[in-house]
Formats: structure tokens, C-alpha cells, sequence
């Protein structure tokens, strides 16, 4: 009869062990890098239909807002008060004419 050694299976049976506990962990390790890949995705698609959600806000606001109005002209021009008061004086003190005068205040008067 053949003698066979009764170290051998426990050899076997350690070195099955090794390799299905190694194959275990490669194949776990590579699931959690595929999770991990996949929620890596899953946050860059959520934060640029963000970025573009705001962008599309902003456009929106912006073609809502009115534009800004340019402030009307007034109806009258405005008089220099102190202006007038210095022809007055210019004319008080003879200074003016009554012509140079008559013609620097209307042209006060007027705006110009």
C-alpha cells in the first residue's frame, strides 16, 4: 500500500484557503473602487446640472430685470441761482449794460 504523507492535504487546504482569501480581496477591493467611481460620476453630474441650473437662473434674472431707465432730461432747465445772483451784481455794479445783461441772463434762463 501506498503510504501518503498527512501533511499534504493541510498544505492544500492552506494554500485553496490563500487563494480564494486573496481573490476575495481583490475582487471586494474592486468593487469598492467601482462604488467609489460611481458616486465620483454621480456627484460631478449633480454638481454641473447645478452650476447649470444657476447659470440658466442668472440668464433668466437678467432677461427679466428691466433695464436700468436713463434719467429723464428735466422739463425746465435748471437756473443757476448763483450765476444770476453774480449778473445781478456784474450789472449793479456797472459792470454790465443793460444789453449784455438782457443777453447773458436769457441765456442763463435758457440753459446754455
Amino acid at each position: 500500500m501506498l503510504m501518503r504523507r498527512r501533511g499534504m492535504p493541510l498544505v492544500r487546504a492552506a494554500a485553496t484557503t490563500a487563494v480564494v482569501a486573496g481573490t476575495a480581496g481583490a475582487v471586494s477591493h474592486h468593487q469598492q473602487q467601482k462604488y467609489a467611481n460611481q458616486q465620483a460620476s454621480a456627484e460631478q453630474a449633480q454638481e454641473q446640472a447645478y452650476e447649470a441650473g444657476v447659470q440658466a437662473a442668472q440668464q433668466q434674472a437678467a432677461a427679466q430685470a428691466p433695464a436700468p431707465a436713463e434719467p429723464a432730461a428735466p422739463a425746465s432747465p435748471q437756473i443757476d441761482m448763483e450765476q444770476l445772483k453774480q449778473l445781478g451784481d456784474l450789472h449793479a455794479a456797472g459792470v454790465l449794460t443793460d444789453e449784455e445783461f438782457a443777453a447773458a441772463k436769457a441765456k442763463l434762463l435758457a440753459g446754455g
